[in-house]
């Protein structure tokens, strides 16, 4: 192994039956296929001195309280009017737009349909323009097909202030609902975000403290609601009881996920499509040989630097959930990078809080502590087992790229970069395991 041990040898030779025994007793999965109909709005929100612009492009099926006029399947375009009104109105109250703590009411709202082929909304301008300008009374909109584009103007105080959006159209379609937003503010430092009605309120051009406060929240939130990274704080800490063995395994693991999840938010991570099913089922693996590690015996003279290795593993699966989110970051990036890692050594240190003393408690009942240890880490095993086999079969199905020259290098970096992990790896086993030696020494001649 990296670390030159051959006990560690003898341990990986000892667990590689362990894995085929859980192949051969894991049961096969029924796999479901579930669809779903996307919808997606466009929005352009535009800073001027003394004005906001929203210019939005709904489809008509979200729309339908309007009640659009008909001749048969079309929407009679000759009466149209109120419709559009009353379609204006819903989006002007289910669009909410604050500068700073206040919620704007637009000052004016122009509106009209729009065909299915239409593609103005590439730019702001286009947009504008396209909404302002009359339809044509011998255009065929037929009902649910289409859109209502709407330009909203709102008084503002001042084009510094903060100002953030909210959407509610149709929140029954929760994240199935996206609403694209090209935010143009006068600085020229125009960004783009995606946010549903489940967003809540999003802030446009966040404050740092802002959005270090919303990413150390992401934070904590995303690992309480990661189960597999949470078996594997389990498996962490199953075998031991005092905090100070604990510790160096958690530090371990922290600063591993550290390295690669912001590598990955700066884009260092491979980009193909095989890769987030390979993290995933890396990460259930990483599950599976710590909990047999517990039940052949774990050492934690070694656990730290295993810890350490599937670490860099976690850390790409925490960066998918923090990509998602840097759209809201605005200026912001390195601050909630790191706010983001805050947040989950917050969520760690609260897991592991209540983790420590249910585990104490548990062992001072199970009087025999070692078949303790082997029961719930078995456990954990037969979880984690499953969930890799359910993800390898994910990965099994994704197309490969072919191996070309850009591939290639991208694979030559990512090598030179494991090669220098182990060897640093390696350097420190040398150092932790002199640290041990000396310890023992000093209490056998004492």
């Amino acid at each position: 192994m990296l670390w030159g041990s051959q006990e560690v040898i003898h341990r990986t030779r000892v667990l590689l039956p362990a894995f085929l025994a859980c192949a051969v007793l894991a049961p096969r999965r029924a796999v479901s296929h579930e669809f779903a109909l996307d919808s997606t709005m466009t929005a352009f929100v535009k800073i001027e001195a003394r004005e906001a612009h929203v210019v939005i492009r709904v489809p008509l099926h979200l729309l339908r309280p309007a009640k659009f006029p008909l001749k048969g399947l079309e929407i009679d375009l000759a009466n149209a009017g109120p419709g559009v009104q009353r379609a204006l109105t819903d989006i002007a109250h289910r669009v909410t737009l604050w500068e700073d703590s206040r919620v704007l009411a637009p000052s004016s709202s122009i509106g009209r349909l729009s065909l299915p082929s239409d593609r103005s909304f590439d730019r702001y301008a286009d947009a504008a323009r396209h909404v302002a300008q009359p339809l044509d009374l011998g255009t065929a909109i037929y009902t649910d097909q289409g859109y209502v584009d709407a330009h909203l103007t709102y008084a503002i105080t001042s084009p510094e202030s903060q100002f953030s959006i909210q959407t509610a159209v149709a929140p029954e379609l929760r994240d199935y609902l996206k609403l694209a937003i090209r935010y143009l503010p006068v600085d020229g430092k125009n960004r783009a975000m995606i946010v549903t009605s489940r967003s809540g309120k999003v802030f446009l051009n966040p404050t740092w403290y802002r959005a270090a406060a919303g990413f150390v929240a992401l934070g904590v939130v995303h690992i309480l609601s990661g189960i597999d990274h949470l078996l594997f704080l389990l498996c962490l800490i199953i075998p031991f009881r005092r905090i100070r063995q604990v510790l160096p395994i958690v530090t371990a693991f922290t600063i591993a996920h550290s390295f690669t999840l912001l590598g990955s938010a700066y884009n260092l991570a491979p980009q193909a499509a095989w890769f987030p099913p390979f993290v995933e089922t890396a990460i259930a693996a990483s599950i599976v040989f710590m909990a047999l590690e517990n039940i052949l015996g774990a050492d934690l003279r070694r656990r730290w630097l295993i810890t350490g290795l599937f670490g860099l593993v976690h850390g790409f699966g925490f960066s998918y959930g923090l990509q998602q989110n840097l759209q809201f970051a605005g200026k912001h990036l390195l601050v909630s990078l790191f706010s983001f890692n805050i947040g989950i050594e917050l969520g760690q240190i609260a897991v592991l809080a209540v983790m420590l003393p249910v585990l104490s408690l548990l062992f001072r009942v199970v009087r025999a502590e070692r078949v303790g240890v082997i029961v719930l880490s078995a456990l954990v095993a037969h979880t984690g087992w499953h969930w890799m086999i359910e993800r390898g079969e994910v990965l099994w199905k994704v197309r490969w790229p072919k191996l070309d020259a850009v591939a290639a290098t991208t694979l030559a970096t990512w090598v030179a970069g494991a090669l220098l992990a182990a060897l640093v790896f390696r350097f420190l086993a040398k150092r932790v395991g002199a640290v041990f030696s000396r310890r023992a020494e000093r209490r056998r001649t004492s």
